[in-house]
């Protein structure tokens, strides 16, 4: 049992019998009335989001969960992903929609799978918030089109799509950021 001053970004609880990861949370101290919570939650199983308000000193149930280090492997068909754990070479088959940011994975990758201790089930797997990608196919850049922020489409080594600065050609490596798919800065 923990209280909702143990609030942080990341933590699992169980409410509603179902487990939620904090996305966000903000304490509100109002004038008038009770101090409360304000939370973003998400479901770790179908990755809704809901809006939730707790009374502040509430007591909540934590989801028992670890991170275990694993590689991947290969993709089989359309939606399964195999991993390999790190430590005792086990291997993992999870389906697609486990994965934070799947067009960004490629062979070799090393990531955290998140499971539910009790039950010992993989609840998702997460990419580290930065990958080096190297550009395969982009349109070249027109010179002195540089005065606004421009971009411009670029496919990358695993198919994804990234928008990328003028200045990126084909065959750069750029850092991708895995939360919002975004170009972060050219890799030397």
């Amino acid at each position: 049992m923990a209280s909702t001053a143990d609030f942080r970004n990341g933590l699992c609880i169980d409410y509603n019998n179902e487990l939620w990861s904090i996305v966000e949370f903000q304490h509100v101290k109002p004038g008038k009335g009770p101090a409360f919570v304000r939370t973003k939650l998400r479901n770790l199983k179908t990755g809704r989001v809901l809006e939730n308000t707790f009374t502040a000193g509430v007591k909540i149930d934590l989801a028992r969960v670890e991170r275990r280090p694993y590689q991947f492997l290969y993709k089989e068909g359309d939606t399964t992903y195999n991993f390999m754990h790190a430590e005792t070479y086990e291997q993992l088959a999870i389906e697609e929609n486990l994965i934070n940011n799947p067009g960004l994975l490629k062979e070799g990758q090393s990531v955290e799978i998140m499971y539910h201790v009790d039950t010992d089930t993989p609840l998702t797997c997460e990419l580290p918030s930065f990958v080096d990608l190297e550009v395969t196919y982009t349109e070249p850049g027109v010179k002195g089109d540089t005065a606004t922020n421009a971009a411009k489409r670029a496919i990358v080594e695993t198919g994804a799509e990234v928008f990328v600065p003028l200045f990126i050609e084909t065959g750069e490596k750029i850092k991708v950021d895995t939360r919002t798919n975004k170009y972060s800065e050219r890799v030397k």
